[in-house]
Order: C-alpha cells, then sequence, then structure tokens
C-alpha cells in the first residue's frame, strides 16, 4: 500500500487540476509553502491569490516569494479570508483551486486561529467563482478547541452541499492518536 501522507496528498489533489495560466487561492498564507507551491503550479500567466490575518505570515510569505522570483505570481493580502470577496483581483477571477491550512499558525500565536463561521464565508465566496472541476482543498488541524469547533462546523457545512452541485470527500488517518489532520476537498460538477 503507497499511502500519502495529509500534506503531499492535499498537494496532489491540487497539482492534478491546476494548470499554467490559471487563478488560484491561498486562504491561509501562513508560512508561504502552499502559496509558493501554487505560484510554480500557476506558470508566468498565472495568478495566486494569498492571504492571513497575521503579520508574520505576510512576512513569511511575502519573503519566501521574493526568494524565489515569484512575486510577479503573488497578490498577497493582509486581510482575513473571510474578505476575499471585497478584493478587485478575487472579483474578476475565475477560480480553479484554493487551499485552506485551518487552525493557527505554525510556531505562532495559537491564541489566533481561523474559525468556523470565517472559513464556510470564504469557502462560500471561492465556491461562487469556481471554475466546474475546480477544487476546494481543506486541511482541517482539530487538536486544538477551537479546532475542534471550526472542524464541526466546517463539516456540517459541506456535508450538506448539494450533491448534483459538488463531489466533497475526505481523505484521513483513522488509526493515529492525537487528532491527526485530514483533509476534505470539494470539487465543483
Amino acid at each position: 500500500m503507497n499511502v500519502q501522507g495529509i500534506l503531499p496528498y492535499a498537494r496532489t489533489l491540487l497539482q492534478e487540476i491546476v494548470r499554467s495560466g490559471d487563478t488560484v487561492v491561498d486562504a491561509t498564507a501562513g508560512n508561504g509553502h502552499d502559496t509558493l507551491f501554487l505560484a510554480n503550479l500557476v506558470g508566468d500567466n498565472g495568478k495566486v491569490i494569498s492571504c492571513d490575518i497575521q503579520d508574520e505570515a505576510i512576512m513569511a510569505t511575502n519573503e519566501r516569494i521574493q526568494k524565489a522570483s515569484m512575486s510577479k505570481r503573488v497578490k498577497l493580502h493582509h486581510i482575513g479570508h473571510e474578505h476575499l470577496n471585497q478584493l478587485p483581483s478575487f472579483q474578476t477571477a475565475e477560480i480553479r483551486a484554493a487551499i485552506f491550512n485551518l487552525g493557527y499558525l505554525p510556531k505562532g500565536d495559537k491564541g489566533i486561529t481561523t474559525t468556523g463561521d470565517t472559513t464556510i464565508q470564504a469557502i462560500e465566496q471561492i465556491y461562487s467563482k469556481l471554475s466546474k472541476e475546480g477544487r476546494i482543498v481543506l486541511v482541517i488541524y482539530h487538536g486544538h478547541p477551537e479546532g475542534k469547533i471550526e472542524k464541526d462546523d466546517v463539516l456540517h457545512y459541506v456535508s450538506n452541499l448539494p450533491q448534483e452541485e459538488a463531489h466533497v470527500a475526505s481523505y484521513q488517518f483513522i488509526n493515529q492518536r492525537n487528532n491527526p489532520p485530514f483533509v476534505v476537498v470539494i470539487e465543483k460538477r
């Protein structure tokens, strides 16, 4: 059996569909790893819309993007993902894919976390701009109090998306301790 880890699998889900010239979203820039990954996928003619509410996340992502000479491909915004629809670059785009790493910034302030209500708002905004067969990938970290609430809220929301409009699937390890993260993917039909 060749089982992928959670983060490699999330990236595989994106790599399968994102092509050069696409517009994609990193809804939780964090330390910039996914923003850079997406910038490589979209090529010179594509665009990554990346956002985060934390100064240190914006600085880390910007540094990573600058170091890789990818700044022309990335629009980095210091906002919460629930405000994506206020960005002109988002308003005019057709989105091919998006990724969320829910929870808190690794090595950051654990008191600042994503929340179910803002994440659902962002999912709705992205889904409305998503191309047919486009994907929203959610990596759900739920090993902290707010994460458990967010997990329940998000799972309730995505479980109720009409099957005529979207395929929703999850990928998780069921024999690991300590609330391992898992992936939920929404694919627009």
